[in-house]
Parts: C-alpha cells; structure tokens; sequence
C-alpha cells in the first residue's frame, strides 16, 4: 500500500516522471544536434516576425518609403554576423555558463555584473511572451476564429512549455528539435521555390496584399531630415529583433558535451548563418511578393474583411500563401504549423538560459538559494516556474498582442551585449599583459578586435533602441531593470549579514545547561555548534550529529570544517542520491525506532528566527518540512534550537537599540543561511 505521502506526490510524478539521480547529470548534456534548437530556436524563429517590424515601421508613411527595406535587412545581417563572432569569444574564454553576466562582473565588477543580469533577465521573460505570443499569432492566421482566445492560448501554451522544461533538459530537447528542423526546411523550401518563380518561371510570386495600398499615419506624410532620420533608425531597431537570443548558447555553455566550448562555438556559427540566410531570403521574398502590412488593419486599404475585428495574416502567413497556391494548401499549413510551433517552442531559450542565469545568480548569492537548487529531474525547477510565472502575466497584461510587447523585447539584450563585449575587451588586455607568446599575443589581439568592434556596434544601436522606442514600451523595461537589480542588491546584502553573524567563534562552543540528541547538521557555523553543546549537555546515551549528502563537494567541505575545528562528535553522513533531505532523515530516525521501539529519539532542528515576514522566504524551508514530517513519528520528539538573527532583535521585548546581554553567546549568522535546515 502506497503511504499518504507517496500519494501527495503522484500528480508531480504524472508531470515529471520519476526522478533522476545526481549521478547521473552527465547523461543529461547535449550534443550539437540537440544543442542547436534548444538554444538556437529565438535566433532562427524570429525570422517569422524581424522582417515584419521592419515592415510595419516602414508603412506608417505608406508605402513610399519600403525601398530601405533590403538595405536595412543588410544592415542587420551584418550586425548579427558581428555579434556571434564576438560571443565566440565569450564561449572560449568563459565557459562556465555565466556568459555576459560573468564577463561583466569578472571585469567591470558588481554594478555592471548586476545590470546585464537584469537586462537578460527582463529580457528571458519577454522572450517568453513575445515568442508564444508571435506562435499565438501565427495560429490565428491560419484559424481567424480563435482570435478571441487568443491570451486564453498563449497563457496554456506557456504552462506546457514549462512542463516539458520541468521533465529534464534533454527530454525537452527531443521534443523540440523536430519542429525546429522542419521549420527551417520549411522556410528554406519557400525561400528556394519563390526565387525561383520569381526569377526562372513566368508565375511570380505575388501576396494577397499586394494590390492593397496604405494610409500615412498622421505626421508621416512628408518626412525630411532629422525626422527621416529617426524614422529609419527605428525601423533598423525593429529589425534587431532578429538577434534575440543569441546571448543563450553562451550562457548555455555548460549544458553541452565536452569539448563545450568548441561544441558551443560551432552551434553558435551554425545558428548564426542559418538565422542570416532565412532573414535575408524571408525580406527579399516580402519585397518581391508586394506585401503589405501594418500596425493598424484599417490602415490596409482594400482589406477584404472588418478591420476593427478581423486579425491581418502575418508575413510569413501571406508568402506562404503565395508560394504553395493559397491559404488551403498542404505547404500554406505546413509553414503556418512549422511557424506557430517554433515560435513557440523558441520560448525554450529562455526557459534554458534563465534558470541557469539563475542559479548563477543564486550562487552568487544575489538571488534566493532555492534557484541554484536542482530538481528531481537535474533542471533548476523553480527558475522555470518563475520564468513562466512572469511571462503569463505579461501575456495577459497585454492581451497577448506581438506588436504591443515587442516594443520592450530587444533593450535588455543590447544591454548586455554591448556590457559583455565591452568586458571582453578588457579581459583580453588583462590577458595580453600576463602573456609572452607572440603567437598567443596575435590571437588574443585578434579576439580583442573582434570584441571592440562588438562592443562598439552593439552600444550604437542599444542607443538607437533606447531613443526610438523608449516612448513605444521601451521605458517600462528601463524601469523594471533598476528594480530588479535593487532587489538582487537587498539579497546579497541580506544573505552577507547573515554569514558575517554565523561565522563561529570560541564562545559559541560554551556549553549551555540544557540540550538534546540527534543533531541535524548543514555546516559548521553558530547554530550547528550551539546545538551539540546543548546535546552534549543532555548526556544522551548515544548522540549522532548527522548531515545528509546532496552535493559532494560541499560534504568534503563539511567533513574537513569538522576536523578543522576538532568537533568531539562523530559525523554521520547519509547518502541521497536524488538529492532530498528530508526522506533520508526521516527513514534513518524510523531505523532507530524499528531497533530499539522503546528508546526515545529526540532530533534537533536548527532554526533561525527573524524579524521580517520576508525572510521567511529566505530560511527554514527545508525545516519546517522536517518538523511536518517527524511529528507524525511515535516515540520521537522534535526540538527547534532557535537561532536569533539581528533583524530579529526588538522583535517580543528584545532591545532594539542594541546588543542585549548573552547575544555574543547566541552568536547571529553566517554565509550558509541557505542550507538545508536553514
């Protein structure tokens, strides 16, 4: 019979499956097959809506001025060809997966470290929307009729973008590679078979729209000097778009197969002349095919539905329609499913480079601990359920329309491009000055001019990006991005006051005049101490200090910080290959009752005591859930040794003006507050 607990676990078992051991993470690394429509998909499917920005910009003055499509697309092009040389240089030269937030923190320091994180991750969960919303979109140009549920769509497909995510990184990445592909051998075939009516049949290529005309918006009529000006360049920032997510195969780094970094690099260049070669061929096809489309429908002159109602098909929708014979053709619904699916799935980029950003980050100790923490299935679950969190209440925000939420998409990731490259720069002088080699020396000047030159063309056009569309939604991402980097500032303030009071000391190790039995260990700090002495004190006739092992590297830590201090206790380490606490210790008290039914176990829990309801968050999760577990136990009893951090101080009568007697002896906090029974 299956236990109560076992049953509270069976909905998250149907979603996940069974959990995966620690051991096993390697297997879960990617080759470059996998690797590409995992981290490539927001690159190569923004093909299905950059060349559209475009358009949409250029037809607010009519169709005057859509000859600057193809010298913008050529612009873009080059622009994307100079960033993923650049980041290939990121990939060699940092490969532990913090891509341009590492490179901006190892070399600007934290204020600049801390903004390109806040850049990428604003800029992670708007992929989310604007990629499910853009799919969304592509849907509803094939069935018009679902456009009423259009948010109740999006907002589902994200749940199940982050289901698959939570089952494990490369069981996701076989469930996205196949749309990925077909997409782009989709495209491949129109862009192909369309240049060649075009140009070697007598039947053209010609778009629904194209015998329709535009109405000028008001003010663009007639447009000279420095408004022409700013007119282009907000069209050209609208066409970077196309470079969305290429920063996530070097924040990916890790997620590959060794050699990563050369396999990362490779994917990168792939991805890069794929994404390029479809741009290119999707903008020549438009121009050829006559199409038009605009931000408003009922700017389309000769639209044949309610332009107050009716949605207009997108770009893609329409060549497709004109290549493969009309909107009830087999190769209409192949491009417009291929399309809706990468969109899509190119949400999965961020739902790769957000948790692995965050758990960085996390370790860093800027964000909570509980994002550098992996799932049953060896993916950081909880910075999927926060991505998705975020995402849908953009979506719904607003109404789940491309358009609206594509005017904040592109600030966050120019403002870690033009940060990271910038970093590179001086992290190949850093370089430059520690090396003789002449060979060496001329390829690190190679890279550092490939990086200048990144770092330059990135900050003009983030300039460009933040000018032209700052009035448009942009300034609501330049807001956003302060906040979150004041919160991740309070975290780590938070999180260093709390190890600066657990440091130990010798007047920690004062033995008190009461105590208890088991003792629950994470690290040798403040807490951990107290709570021997106090066991100690109790004279038990067996006192186990115990620790449970779910990262080998800190159990090492651990286990010399005993010896170091020369602990009068022996510590017990239990083995958790999938990486719970609070199972193992749970079974391990159940074996001393089975063999002594009469003894009394009593376990003590370490637990902090704060001042704030927000701290909470931060501590004591994994002992409340050890206390939940063990008060069910016969024949055990359940100490909390209370640990007063200072937040807590003037909290029920204590002074808050100062330190009160015996707090030396209480000691206050240390760097591990996120440890297991903390």
């Amino acid at each position: 019979m299956p236990s109560l607990s076992d049953l509270g676990q069976l909905p998250k078992r149907l979603v996940l499956g069974r959990p995966v051991r620690s051991d096993r993470v390697g297997e879960s690394l990617l080759p470059k097959h996998l690797a590409l429509p995992i981290f490539a998909s927001d690159p190569l499917s923004s093909v299905a809506y950059a060349t559209q920005e475009i358009l949409i910009v250029l037809t607010l003055a009519g169709t005057a001025f859509l000859f600057l499509a193809p010298w913008l697309a050529v612009l873009v092009v080059l622009l994307l060809t100079v960033v993923v040389l650049s980041y290939r240089q990121v990939v060699h030269a940092y490969p532990s997966g913090g891509g341009d937030y590492e490179v901006a923190m190892k070399n600007h320091g934290q204020f600049a470290g801390l903004t390109v994180a806040s850049a990428l991750l604003t800029d992670y969960v708007l992929t989310v929307a604007v990629s499910v919303s853009a799919g969304t979109d592509n849907i509803i140009s094939a069935f018009p009729t679902l456009n009423e549920h259009r948010v109740l769509i999006a907002v589902g497909l994200v749940a199940l973008l982050a289901a698959a995510n939570l089952r494990g990184l490369r069981e996701s990445g076989k469930t996205f590679a196949v749309p990925t592909y077909l997409f782009v051998a989709g495209i491949m075939v129109m862009i192909v078979t369309g240049l060649v009516r075009d140009f070697m049949t007598d039947s053209p290529v010609v778009a629904e729209s194209a015998s329709w005309s535009i109405t000028p918006e008001p003010g663009y009529e007639t447009l000279g000097g420095l408004a022409l000006v700013f007119f282009v360049l907000r069209a050209f920032a609208s066409g970077c778009t196309a470079l969305t997510g290429v920063e996530a195969i070097a924040n990916g780094v890790p997620a590959f197969r060794p050699p990563k970094s050369r396999n990362a690099a490779t994917t990168l260049a792939l991805m890069g002349g794929i994404a390029a070669t479809m741009f290119a061929g999707v903008t020549a096809m438009a121009l050829l095919a006559d199409v038009k489309y605009a931000e408003h429908t009922c700017d389309l002159v000769g639209f044949p539905g309610d332009c107050e109602t009716d949605p207009q098909r997108t770009v893609i929708a329409q060549l497709a329609a004109a290549t493969f014979g009309g909107d009830t053709s087999v190769g209409f619904f192949y491009i417009q499913a291929a399309t809706a699916l990468v969109l899509i799935l190119a949400a999965n980029t961020a739902f790769n480079g957000f948790p692995l950003l965050g758990s960085v980050l996390a370790q860093d100790r800027f964000m909570p601990r509980q994002l550098h923490t992996r799932g049953d299935k060896l993916v950081y679950s909880n910075g999927i359920l926060l991505l998705a969190g975020f995402a849908a209440l953009l979506i719904v925000a607003f109404d789940a329309d491309p358009n609206r939420l594509i005017q904040m998409y592109i600030v966050g990731v120019f403002t870690s491009f033009s940060i990271g490259q910038w970093g590179m720069v001086r992290h190949w002088n850093r370089e430059l000055r520690g090396t003789e080699d002449r060979q060496q020396r001329a390829q690190m000047r190679r890279s550092q001019l490939i990086n200048t030159i990144g770092g330059s063309i990135t900050t003009i056009v983030l300039a460009i990006i933040v000018i032209t569309k700052f009035t448009r939604g942009a300034w609501l991402v330049i807001l956003v991005m302060p906040f979150i980097y004041l919160l991740m500032r309070a975290i780590n303030r938070h999180y260093s006051n709390v190890s600066r009071q657990l440091v130990p000391d010798t007047d920690a190790r004062t033995l008190p005049s009461k105590v208890h039995a088991v003792v629950l260990v994470s690290k040798v700090h403040k807490p951990t101490l107290r709570a021997l002495a106090f066991a100690r004190a109790t004279r038990p006739d067996v006192l186990t200090a115990l620790t449970v092992n779910v990262d080998d590297a800190e159990t090492r830590g651990l286990q010399a910080d005993w010896d170091r201090y020369d602990i009068p206790v022996p510590l017990t380490v239990l083995e958790s290959p999938y990486r719970e606490i609070t199972r193992p210790v749970v079974d391990f008290v159940k074996d001393i009752r089975r063999s002594s039914p009469r003894e009394l176990v009593v376990v003590f829990v370490p637990q902090y005591v704060v001042g704030h309801w927000w701290e909470n968050v931060l501590h004591n999760q994994s002992a409340l859930r050890l206390r939940t577990r063990l008060q069910f136990q016969p024949g055990v009893m359940i100490t909390s040794v209370p640990w007063q951090l200072e937040s807590s101080m003037g909290h029920d009568g204590a002074p808050a003006g100062g330190p009160a007697p015996g707090d030396l002896r209480r000691g206050l906090t240390d760097e591990n507050e996120h440890t297991p029974y903390g």
